[in-house]
């Protein structure tokens, strides 16, 4: 199993390019020229998600790319069955992400599933995406190769404002693995930050590739 994709992707940005149902943006066509466009503005990895999206990506570069599925109706979304992380993982993608919570997975899989999958079916690597500093430490332990702090925030509560740059310091210390940062990140100065806390490398998705959020972030200036 190769570790290039980690090992490209040390120290720099990683850009999420992802539309929801019903976005104008959504589909394989505009997301791939959106991956184009933050690679050619010096991007050095790409978080898609859909197995239709990291296809046609793959297509067109080498670039590292995190693949990803959100299939809704079950808290845990990201990524939710052996299906569908088979499906990404054939698709092209060099590490796929998944829940990495420990929550009950619709399929019933566990995360040593997942793993065992990735590994042995695809010679890929998995992310596990999580919320804390136990979740990261288990998810590890079951054997991920990264760990990233995408669903902090968002496994019950008010979503914080900012990003979650305490956990990053925290995974980072307790981790032999490598920690990505991820959620909320809205700024250079919050890269900067994420990777001196022990970050290997920062992932932003909103704040370059969503341009309805960017333009209601410039319109409340008009209120």
């Amino acid at each position: 199993m190769s570790d290039d994709a980690l090992d490209a992707v040390r120290g720099q940005l990683i850009v999420s390019c992802q539309a929801a149902e019903g976005e104008p943006l959504r589909g394989p066509v505009h997301m791939s020229a959106m991956a184009l466009t933050v690679l050619a503005g010096g991007a050095s990895g790409l978080r898609l998600e859909g197995p239709d999206d990291v296809a046609a990506v793959r297509a067109l570069t080498t670039a590292p790319i995190i693949g990803l599925w959100k299939i809704t109706g079950a808290p845990v979304y990201i990524t939710p069955t052996l299906a569908a992380v088979r499906a990404v993982a054939e698709a092209g993608a060099d590490i796929v992400a998944v829940d990495g919570t420990g929550r009950e997975r619709p399929d019933g899989s566990t995360f040593a599933d997942v793993v065992d999958v990735v590994h042995r079916e695809y010679g890929r690597l998995v992310m596990a995406d999580v919320a804390t500093l136990e979740e990261g430490v288990a998810a590890a332990a079951a054997g991920a190769d990264v760990i990233s702090t995408t669903l902090s925030g968002y496994t019950g509560g008010p979503v914080p404002a900012g990003p979650d740059l305490d956990l990053v310091s925290q995974l980072a210390a307790a981790l032999e693995v490598p920690v990505v940062a991820e959620g909320r990140i809205g700024s250079p100065e919050e890269v900067a930050e994420a990777l001196r806390r022990g970050a290997w490398a920062v992932v932003v998705g909103g704040a370059i590739t969503r341009p309805a959020q960017i333009t209601a972030s410039f319109v409340a200036g008009t209120r």
